[in-house]
């Protein structure tokens, strides 16, 4: 099951990278490291004036883009946008491997995938997807996007061989990167913990930090108890003068951010300093 609904910021994000139109072009010649280049129509007439990036050139690695492209040269590149003074983006790596574009444009958001973890990182997770070309590894996973649980590392999530099933978020041309998550085709936990507010819990804290500590509610829930609740009256600096990671605290639900989702906590009624 899909989230709820989507952080306007992230739709914002997922539309400016969505695929463009391809143009054919002619490169005219180079300012600086980005390349200049002239819009065709189908008969081969020259329009528009445009501009690639150098980021934009090429996925291949090289020290200036006159080692990609010469002046004369037709290619396809695909839209970016419009910026100082009007003047249209464009990028050649969007259409660079024709199998990997095709590939890319036959997702949509939304899409279920499957593939297999190719490697485990301390900022996301890479799948070569099932389908893709060979020797590329398009699909990727950002932390946020593999558990609805809090976690330490990936590696408490999915291993390095794992056959996993997956959401497609979006399918960049650009990058030749799927963003894909896992927690997508599960239901938000708290969905059904949301009638849990104003009830008395126990449960183990799971992190503590300069300004509260994080106490576990149940399986996938957590939920945040703020330093000034934690201290119960008490003069406190930081949470560890009262309490340390794996003892059990009495706390009271206050708020369940579904939008957010965050659990908001606050001292048991009755309860004294830990």
């Amino acid at each position: 099951m899909s989230e709820p609904s989507r952080d306007p910021r992230m739709q914002f994000l997922i539309d400016r990278l969505l695929p463009g139109t391809v143009r054919r072009v002619g490169v005219t010649g180079f300012d600086g490291e980005d390349v200049l280049v002239r819009l065709l129509d189908a008969a081969g007439e020259e329009g528009e004036t445009a501009r690639i990036p150098r980021h934009e050139a090429s996925t291949r690695s090289t020290a200036h883009p006159a080692e990609l492209f010469e002046v004369g040269q037709e290619i396809e590149a695909e839209e970016i946008g419009r910026w100082h003074e009007d003047r249209l983006l464009l990028s050649a790596r969007a259409c660079e491997n024709p199998a990997l574009r095709s590939f890319l444009l036959a997702l949509e958001p939304g899409d279920v995938v499957a593939g297999t973890v190719a490697g485990v990182h301390d900022f996301g997770v890479f799948v070569h997807l099932d389908g893709e070309p060979d020797g590329l590894c398009t699909g990727f996973i950002r932390v946020p996007d593999l558990t609805w649980d809090r976690i330490a590392h990936p590696s408490e999530v999915v291993e390095t061989g794992r056959r996993i099933t997956a959401e497609v978020i979006i399918a960049e041309t650009r990058s030749g990167r799927v963003a894909i998550s896992l927690k997508a085709l599960r239901e938000d936990p708290l969905v059904r913990f949301a009638d849990q507010v104003g009830r008395t819990l126990t449960g183990p804290i799971v992190r503590v930090v300069p300004f509260g500590v994080f106490v576990r509610l149940a399986p996938e829930v957590v939920g945040f108890l703020h330093l000034s609740e934690l201290a119960a009256g008490e003069t406190a600096e930081s949470p560890e003068q009262l309490v340390g990671e794996g003892e059990s605290i009495a706390v009271e639900v206050t708020e369940v951010d579904l939008r957010r989702h965050r659990v908001r906590l606050s001292a048991a009624r009755g309860a004294g300093a830990p």
